[in-house]
């Protein structure tokens, strides 16, 4: 990754920050983005830049698009990261938590698709990774509009990886499992326990090791693999 440009977005904590912080080891020139001001200090670690940012309006991925490009002049590869999690069922959850998952992990996605894929073309090369989740892989009860839009991520990476393809770019998936981020804060010590007890290796996986997938695919060690979807989910649960 030495010399490259990355954007990583939801990067002010979690697998967010360990992915800048594995880029910025290997060399890369890392951009981080969050609605979280915390990402700033982040960007320090990482000798990066901070960009305060709402991933789902329009107008913000045009502010850290020509941010960027006019920092580095260019944008190597997109880390779709940011995202919510807050756990319901179909019944319990109403408009307003539809909403705000859709406007964070799918519009998120679709918008800095389309405004990296911009950039990267007239390049003619780059790579994008989206962060979907291993709820979008079967019927997690309890969990409704956050496994849904996981589903749409998946299918928009493989619609996006077909329709990129000619131009040079590169659009994979990431599917992460039981990951000990602040994320799963809504759910009880209780629940999480139980849960990781039942995963094939018996254990939450770390924030790095989810990041080491995720250079790896924006890397050219990647350079044959496009429409991919890596689970990063200790071997799924046991049933």
């Amino acid at each position: 990754m030495g010399g490259k440009v990355v954007v990583i977005t939801g990067a002010a904590r979690g697998q967010g920050a360990a992915a800048a912080a594995l880029f910025a080891r290997e060399g890369a020139s890392v951009v981080i983005t969050d609605t979280n001001p915390e990402g700033e200090s982040v960007a320090k670690d990482v000798n990066g830049v901070f960009i305060q940012h709402d991933v789902g309006a329009a107008t913000d991925w045009d502010r850290v698009i020509k941010e960027t490009t006019g920092r580095f002049g260019r944008i190597d590869a997109l880390v779709n990261n940011a995202g919510i999690y807050r756990p319901a069922t179909l019944l319990d959850t109403d408009e307003s938590l539809w909403e705000v998952h859709q406007r964070a992990n799918v519009r998120g996605v679709f918008l800095g698709m389309r405004a990296a894929a911009t950039v990267m073309t007239k390049a003619g090369h780059g790579s994008i990774v989206n962060v979907s989740s291993t709820a979008g892989l079967g019927a997690y009860p309890g969990v409704f509009a956050y496994a849904t839009s996981k589903w749409a991520v998946r299918g928009m990476t493989k619609l996006a990886a077909s329709e990129l393809a000619a131009s040079g770019i590169r659009v994979n998936c990431v599917l992460p499992g039981m990951i000990d981020t602040p994320m799963l804060s809504g759910n009880s010590p209780e629940r999480l326990k139980e849960y990781a007890s039942r995963l094939v290796i018996g254990r939450m996986g770390r924030p790095d090791e989810v990041a080491r997938v995720v250079v790896f695919l924006s890397s050219d060690a990647a350079s044959y693999v496009t429409g991919a979807e890596v689970a990063v989910d200790g071997g799924g649960m046991v049933i």
